[in-house]
């Protein structure tokens, strides 16, 4: 770690990619399914536990500037008690892995190449990920600089093109069956994306120490736009569809296909399903690349980036017999994610906090 070092500009772009990757495509549809017209409102809920992840996150990162989550959890509670815990977390991040990989080969097997085998997707995007990981921070630092402009510009261009497409009176009534369901919804936006929050636990001491006093603005800004985004394709997506909009899974996508500018711009979808690639590509990267420094430091590794190639063989295998279809990949991300999530990413999250200030107090 003390051979590669990021600027803050470079950490936000990951932190933005990672929480906005797959989240942009798969957020909006299951989330207005649940929550209705108050999706936008469940957003803002789970942003703002997302937001409490991220400040425990920063008070770890300044009163131990350069260790990781791994590094001072076992510095905090003893080796033991870390070694657990990590162990807990480690779960859900191969889970995290093997769900968002699946979750870019079931949206081309059901949208876009219908006859292709999942494992075509799968095999492909760990490997290149894989290899993206290998090469160190710092590269994908720069390369997903360029990457997440064009993705930018791709969603942009669809919600602008969309337009027309709008009807503003759908977005009433805000609560037509009370707030049961935009708690619901919060729950299912907590789990993905804004639980995994706790990831860059690994990645902030990779800033060079003369940024480090910049990272809690910049992680900020980029967890707004995050938000600020999400809540742009959701919003759109009620305005764009209506009551219809719950039941479609990939409502970005289908936006793109009603697009249509004096029949010069027609069906970009095609865009909005390289968005996707591109996005999921990047996510799966960093995660690859935070899962193998958090088992390299859990288990005292010299050199982490062995095992990256084992972790991506890991992910496909268990994504390949975890999800048998769209039906079971949904079931997981809205139910199991976000108490899975809770329990072994927020619950030791907040232990190692509520320590590293009573020792403070103590000290």
């Amino acid at each position: 770690m003390d051979k590669e070092q990021i600027s803050h500009i470079q950490l936000g772009v990951l932190f933005f990619v990672f929480m906005t990757g797959s989240s942009i495509i798969n957020v909006p549809g299951p989330l207005i399914g649940k929550a209705g017209n108050g999706a936008w409102i469940s957003l803002i809920l789970s942003g703002a536990a997302g937001f409490a992840v991220l400040a425990m996150l920063l008070y770890l990162a300044k009163r131990f500037p350069d260790l990781t989550y791994v590094d001072y959890s076992r510095k905090l509670i003893g080796s033991v008690p870390a070694t657990v815990l990590g162990l807990l977390s480690l779960t859900f991040m191969l889970q995290m892995l093997s769900a968002m990989v699946m979750d870019v080969a079931l949206f081309m097997v059901s949208s876009m190449l219908r006859e292709t085998p999942l494992y075509i997707f799968t095999s492909l995007t760990l490997l290149i990920a894989a290899l993206t990981a290998r090469a160190g921070i710092e590269v994908m630092a720069r390369m997903f600089m360029f990457i997440v402009i064009i993705t930018a510009l791709f969603l942009l261009s669809t919600l602008l093109l969309s337009i027309p497409e709008y009807m503003p009176q759908h977005l009433l009534p805000i609560l037509p069956k009370g707030f049961k369901p935009v708690l619901h919804g919060a729950y299912f936006s907590f789990g993905f994306p804004f639980a995994e929050v706790f990831v860059f636990g690994m990645l902030i001491p990779f800033v060079a120490p003369k940024n480090r006093g910049r990272i809690p603005a910049t992680l900020s800004i980029a967890l707004i736009f995050n938000l600020f985004t999400l809540s742009a394709a959701t919003i759109g997506g009620i305005m764009a569809f209506g009551p219809y909009a719950g039941e479609i899974p990939y409502v970005l996508y289908s936006m793109a296909r009603l697009v249509e500018f004096q029949e010069i711009i027609q069906r970009i979808e095609s865009i909005i399903g390289m968005s996707l690639i591109l996005g999921s590509y990047m996510k799966t990267s960093i995660t690859l690349y935070a899962i193998s420094l958090f088992v390299g430091r859990l288990f005292r590794l010299q050199d982490s980036s062995v095992i990256v190639m084992p972790l991506a063989l890991l992910g496909f295998i268990t994504g390949m017999v975890t999800y048998d279809g769209p039906s079971g990949w949904g079931a997981s991300v809205t139910s199991v994610h976000p108490i899975w999530a809770a329990a072994v990413f927020i619950i030791p999250l907040m232990l190692l906090t509520i320590m590293a200030v009573v020792r403070k107090k103590a000290g």
